[in-house]
């Protein structure tokens, strides 16, 4: 089981709650000796087996179970049973925002552009799909609206949104669903690639674990006795961003998080319960393991800005189990996967969800992983 780390206390020097490690100030990575590739992140899939739209109804995905035992083939409403009285659910709030916006520039081109972040109500971060490459002070017009180009940072352009940023995504915004579904969004897409516990409005690509969630299922849970907590983190468009070069030198996008001092005394309390911290999704990963690097937390909410690559070797902290779906394959969701299930015992599941042919991906089916050590 995974340790959270509590704070000493400041008179005695020992720790409160649980036994626990004292936290580096860094990530740790243990029990790895040779450089990652990233060939061994690969694995072969049929196009046809990439969800392009979602099951019917959210608990009717199926699900895979990998744990210590081997694999369990189900379906998702049976995480009703998986999850036992004690244990602590932890889920990511963030609302997508409809941040595809369809335009044509000044010259009279076509124009896509997909948010990436918004920095005041009126300027926002983002990507521009364009023949040539914008210049500051053109615009591009959605509607009868007018978006002005304000200069470069990186890889993003600076847009002023004269209306103000989420207003005009509200009125002609559409739901960013990922590249690989090869289709426009329709109107069932505003309700199913969101979760039904979403709140604060700020990403651009689902925490799609979350999706399998319905109100019945997460009512059941609670009265077995799971309790559920919430975190939020903004899912960027980096999230689909390609690891180019070695692994060990690949730097990661960063997304906006918040872990509340709550959540933290919540997990505290599951510990000394003896139940499992469940994470729902790699972004509450992500979120939790970022906080438990913060010397503060949990007497202090944690968040900010976070660059948390996990990747094989990397030693968790706060997570004792997994749901998620399944991703792409040389990317680096498959690389925490790998590194919280075991690289071989996950690529080996994959390879048999693939010959069971479940669907992949962000409408696709999901998997349940304890956390275990690679073999």
């Amino acid at each position: 089981m995974a340790k959270l780390v509590d704070a000493p206390d400041s008179k005695s020097g020992s720790f409160t709650g649980v036994s626990v490690r004292v936290r580096p100030q860094v990530p740790r990575f243990i029990g790895r000796l040779k450089p990652l590739h990233l060939d061994d992140f690969d694995y072969h899939l049929p196009p046809q087996l990439i969800a392009q739209h979602p099951t019917p109804q959210r608990r009717q995905s199926r699900l895979l179970q990998v744990t210590a035992r081997g694999l369990v083939h189900g379906t998702f409403a049976d995480i009703g049973q998986i999850l036992q009285p004690g244990d602590h659910l932890v889920v990511n709030n963030t609302r997508v925002i409809k941040a595809r916006l369809f335009a044509r520039k000044d010259t009279g081109g076509e124009a896509e552009i997909l948010l990436e972040r918004m920095l005041d109500n009126h300027l926002a971060l983002c990507h521009v799909r364009v023949s040539k490459p914008l210049k500051t002070g053109r615009t591009l017009k959605v509607a009868e609206d007018e978006i002005e180009c304000r200069g470069r940072r990186g890889q993003f352009y600076l847009l002023h949104f004269p209306l103000g940023v989420l207003k005009t995504l509200d009125l002609h915004g559409h739901v960013p669903l990922p590249p690989y579904i090869q289709r426009r969004d329709g109107a069932g897409d505003q309700q199913r690639y969101q979760t039904v516990y979403n709140k604060i409005p700020g990403a651009v690509a689902a925490p799609t674990a979350g999706l399998h969630f319905d109100d019945t299922l997460l009512d059941a849970l609670r009265t077995r006795g799971v309790t559920v907590s919430e975190i939020t983190l903004h899912v960027g468009s980096g999230t689909f961003q390609p690891v180019r070069g070695p692994v060990d030198e690949h730097k990661m996008h960063e997304e906006w998080y918040d872990v509340p001092a709550a959540v933290g005394r919540e997990i505290m309390q599951t510990r000394r319960r003896g139940g499992k911290v469940i994470a729902v999704g790699t972004t509450v990963v992500r979120s939790l393991e970022s906080a438990a690097l913060n010397p503060q937390w949990p007497e202090t909410a944690a968040g900010g800005f976070t660059k948390l690559f996990i990747k094989p070797g990397f030693e968790f902290r706060v997570t004792d189990a997994l749901i998620t779906n399944f991703h792409l394959p040389r990317s680096t969701l498959l690389m925490l996967v790998c590194a919280f299930a075991g690289q071989q015992r996950i690529l080996s599941a994959y390879a048999a969800a693939v010959a069971e042919k479940y669907r992949f991906f962000s409408y696709g089916d999901a998997m349940y992983l304890e956390h275990l050590a690679d073999v």
